[in-house]
């Protein structure tokens, strides 16, 4: 497996939060992650980024063990609710940030980045800044930032619950194209159990401070515990 997550727990003030949690993830596949707010879902995305630290366990990417690694040095991408877009770079140096920090080559940088544009349909708002953009586009340009450095791994923390319906099924649509173009592999967190089914490749659930693992995305529809079953059946009766 390409992303190993072994044992993993986690509490505070003798209270666990994460608990002995373990998951495999393949090479260019997304796993969604559901659980109801405060169920612990970006405490284990904290960990995976190295921005919280676990009481047990240990992350292997591609073989080698970044359990003790700085966040800096895992070359994985957290992209949070928010865009948080560089307020004073246009959308094409918000984009291009990454490569200039590797001190990439300039041909190449505008290459590939009028690439990333072109792939984001962010073509003709590649010289507006983030306060001229609407909220899916920043999430597009939040995106394209990611993905142009490569990264091993992806951590999307709910990133498109702060956009109206519309727009966050037109973003929904968009990581799906720019997952397959780009093979992206990802942990996908949400409490938006049709996001949750849409998203995710293979379907988990954090409860308690457990991860549950389904077999297939009707296992995970099948079980009472995640809500899915009774969503469904609502809509299917109005």
């Amino acid at each position: 497996m390409f992303v190993e997550i072994s044992h993993i727990s986690k509490y505070f003030a003798g209270r666990f939060v994460l608990s002995d949690i373990s998951l495999n993830v393949a090479r260019y596949e997304t796993v969604s992650i559901l659980g109801k707010s405060g169920c612990g879902k970006s405490t284990l995305l904290k960990i995976i980024a190295g921005i919280e630290k676990p009481n047990e366990g240990s992350i292997l990417i591609n073989g080698s063990n970044i359990s003790n690694q700085y966040p800096h040095e895992r070359n994985i991408v957290y992209l949070f609710q928010e865009a948080l877009l560089f307020p004073n770079l246009n959308v094409f140096e918000n984009i291009a940030f990454g490569l200039r920090i590797k001190k990439i080559e300039k041909t190449i940088i505008n290459q590939k980045v009028s690439l990333m544009i072109e792939h984001l349909g962010l073509t003709d708002h590649s010289k507006k800044m983030p306060n001229q953009l609407s909220g899916g586009q920043k999430q597009r340009v939040s995106f394209g930032r990611a993905l142009i450095i490569n990264p091993p791994l992806i951590l999307l923390d709910e990133p498109f619950s702060n956009l109206d319906t519309e727009t966050r099924g037109q973003m929904q649509d968009l990581y799906k194209k720019v997952a397959m173009d780009f093979h992206i592999t990802a942990l996908f967190v949400t409490h938006d159990i049709k996001e949750a089914l849409l998203m995710g490749d293979r379907m988990t659930y954090l409860q308690d401070g457990k991860l549950k693992i389904y077999n297939s995305k009707q296992d995970f529809i099948n079980d009472e515990i995640t809500g899915a079953k009774k969503e469904i059946s609502f809509w299917n009766n109005i």
